[in-house]
């Protein structure tokens, strides 16, 4: 099997709409997925986007994907690479896809000068978790993620004296 890494361009929104519904179906959250290939061009590739994307194909076939953003890291003065979404194809697992697009992640990392890449798994995701850490990845079990969806921000920026803090 012949794996290849490359960034998306706008011609591949609908293989990328296709892997995120998907990833979507898998972690069981596609009650959840209203992104439109729409959304995805803005996001990926409007005036000012928010994330890149890669794509790894086994042979010819469309096999998985990595969206990924910058952050940056106060206490290493330094930007990071976030891995919003790393995917590969059930069937096709087990053939070293996820390695390569980590691979191709940590290639990008390097040529920045990136401090570090982070990403969040779900904590039922066994098989995910027991990938990362063989690749040398470490939890960060002392930290906790919070959100806030689109209503929690709307009231959150409309009554600020609702804010406890």
């Amino acid at each position: 099997m012949q794996i290849t890494i490359r960034p998306t361009t706008p011609t591949d929104l609908g293989e990328i709409h296709q892997l995120i519904a998907a990833l979507a179906d898998y972690e069981k959250l596609s009650d959840r997925f209203v992104l439109t290939t729409e959304l995805l061009r803005e996001g990926l590739f409007g005036n000012a986007p928010s994330a890149r994307c890669i794509l790894a194909y086994a042979d010819e076939e469309p096999a998985g994907f990595a969206l990924f953003f910058t952050n940056f890291s106060t206490f290493l003065g330094k930007p990071g690479l976030y891995l919003e979404d790393l995917f590969v194809k059930p069937h096709l697992r087990g053939n070293g896809i996820g390695k390569s697009l980590l691979r191709a992640l940590a290639t990008i990392a390097q040529e920045n000068n990136y401090g570090r890449m982070e990403w969040a798994v779900l904590d039922w995701n066994t098989p995910s978790i027991e990938f990362y850490k063989s690749l040398g990845a470490v939890p960060m079990n002392e930290w906790t993620v919070f959100r806030l969806d689109a209503n929690a921000i709307a009231e959150l920026a409309a009554n600020p004296q609702n804010a406890s803090a």
